[in-house]
C-alpha cells in the first residue's frame, strides 16, 4: 500500500483543526476558571508596533472594558470607533499588531476576537502568531519576557528586526464575523508558521511577545489572550514572593457571586483606578451570607501574611473578612470541601485602604495550593495579596 506524504499545506490545514470553537455565551465561563488575559492593560502588556491605524488606534484592542458606541460620532479621519482600524486597500498580505506579553512569558489556552460594532468594515479574517525570546544576553538566571530596562529593550527590538523569522501559529488563519464575540480554544498552540516546519507542541510552548494578524484590513474592536502565567521565581526559595499575583501564575478559579466585579480582579498588580477593577458582590438580604472567592496560588507554598485591600469600596466595603487554605494535588477544590484551614480569623475591616493580617497558628507553617477568601456578608474587595515562601 502507497503512503501518502503530506505536504506543509496538508500538514497546517490539519494543525487548524485543532481550535475549538467557542459560542459566545460561553467564551467567559470557558476561560475565567482557568485562565488570565496575558495581555491585559491590567498587566502592563503594551503594543510594541503595527502596521497602521489611520481610523482607530490599535491600543483600543486591550482595553479591558466593553466595547461601547458612539453613532454618529466623526473624527477626522472618518467615523469614531472603540477599536483598531486601518486603511482600505492593503496593499500587503495583512495587517498586523505586535504586543509584548504582561506577563513574563505565557501559555496560550485561547483566543477571542471581538468585532463589536463592526459591521462592513471587520476584519474578512485573523491568525494569531506568538514567539518566545530570552531577555538580555549574558543573563544566566533565567529571565525572560516583561523585562524593565534595557533587558525589556532588547528583547522587543529583536521581536521588531524585519528579518525575524521566530513567529509560530498560536491560531491558523479563521474567518472572521462582524459585530460578534468569537474565540477558540488552542490547545496545541505555538504550531510553527507557515514554512512546513513541523506540527508544534501538543501542550503549546511559552511566548513573550503575540502578533495578532487582520486579512486583508479593516476593524477589530477587542482582542483577548487567554492563558497561564509562566514566572520566573527567585532561585531561592525562602525568599518571599506575591505567590497569588496573576503575574506569578495565581488564578481565582471559583467565586460564590461576580454580579459587579470579577474574583480575577484581586490578583492584579497595584491599586487600580476605580471600583470597576476589583471584586464586587451583588447585596444579600440573607441572614448569615457570606461571599468567597477560591485562588490557585501561582506556586504552593506556606504563607506568612496576606493583605485584603479595600481601595475605592467606601460604602461598600465587607463588614468583615477571614482567610482559610487547603492543599490539593490536583484540580481545584470546593468551597465546601473538608480540609479547609483557617489561616486568618475573622476580622472587621474598614473603607478604602489596606489591611495586612499575619498567618494565625492553625496555618502557620503549612503548605498550601489555594486559598479563600471570605467576606461578611458582601460587598466589594480591591485585591487580595498571599505573601509567603514557595515549596520546591
Amino acid at each position: 500500500m502507497e503512503v501518502q506524504a503530506l505536504s506543509p499545506e496538508v500538514i497546517q490545514d490539519t494543525i487548524h483543526q485543532s481550535a475549538q470553537s467557542v459560542p459566545a455565551e460561553l467564551i467567559s465561563s470557558t476561560f475565567e476558571q482557568t485562565s488570565i488575559d496575558l495581555i491585559s492593560l491590567r498587566l502592563n502588556s503594551r503594543i510594541l508596533s503595527f502596521s497602521d491605524e489611520y481610523f482607530a488606534s490599535a491600543s483600543n484592542l486591550l482595553t479591558p472594558t466593553a466595547p461601547i458606541r458612539k453613532p454618529n460620532t466623526f473624527t477626522h479621519a472618518g467615523a469614531w470607533y472603540d477599536g483598531w482600524e486601518t486603511r482600505r486597500h492593503n496593499l500587503n498580505e495583512f495587517d498586523w499588531v505586535v504586543v509584548r506579553l504582561g506577563v513574563s512569558s505565557g501559555v496560550v489556552r485561547g483566543v477571542e476576537i471581538d468585532t463589536a460594532f463592526f459591521d462592513g468594515n471587520h476584519a474578512v479574517e485573523v491568525a494569531v502568531q506568538g514567539c518566545f525570546v530570552e531577555g538580555g544576553e549574558g543573563k544566566g538566571d533565567g529571565f525572560v519576557g516583561g523585562g524593565e530596562g534595557n533587558e525589556g529593550d532588547k528583547m522587543d527590538k529583536e521581536v521588531l528586526k524585519e528579518d525575524f523569522d521566530g513567529w509560530k501559529n498560536i491560531l491558523e488563519r479563521v474567518e472572521c464575523g462582524p459585530n460578534r464575540r468569537q474565540a477558540w480554544i488552542v490547545g496545541g498552540n505555538n504550531n510553527d508558521n507557515n514554512k512546513g516546519k513541523g506540527k508544534g507542541e501538543e501542550e503549546g510552548k511559552p511566548i513573550t511577545h503575540v502578533r495578532l494578524c487582520m486579512f486583508p484590513d479593516g476593524g477589530i474592536a477587542r482582542f483577548r489572550l487567554f492563558g497561564k502565567a509562566v514566572p520566573v521565581f527567585p532561585e531561592s526559595k525562602e525568599q518571599e514572593i506575591e505567590l497569588s499575583a496573576a503575574v506569578n501564575g495565581g488564578v481565582a478559579v471559583r467565586a460564590s457571586d461576580q454580579h459587579f466585579g470579577m474574583g480575577g480582579n484581586l490578583l492584579l498588580p497595584g491599586r487600580g483606578v476605580d471600583m470597576g477593577d476589583g471584586w464586587e458582590t451583588k447585596r444579600t438580604r440573607e441572614k448569615g451570607h457570606v461571599d468567597w472567592v477560591v485562588v490557585r496560588l501561582g506556586a504552593k507554598g506556606r504563607v506568612k501574611r496576606v493583605v485584603v485591600d479595600t481601595a475605592h469600596f467606601r460604602g461598600n466595603f465587607p463588614k468583615a473578612v477571614w482567610v482559610e487554605g487547603i492543599l490539593v494535588e490536583e484540580g481545584e477544590p470546593q468551597a465546601g470541601d473538608q480540609g479547609w484551614v483557617r489561616v486568618v480569623g475573622e476580622t472587621s475591616v474598614g473603607p478604602d485602604r489596606e489591611h495586612e493580617f499575619q498567618v494565625g497558628e492553625e496555618g502557620s507553617g503549612r503548605v498550601f495550593s489555594h486559598l479563600k477568601l471570605v467576606i461578611v456578608p458582601d460587598g466589594g474587595v480591591k485585591r487580595f495579596r498571599v505573601f509567603g515562601t514557595r515549596e520546591v
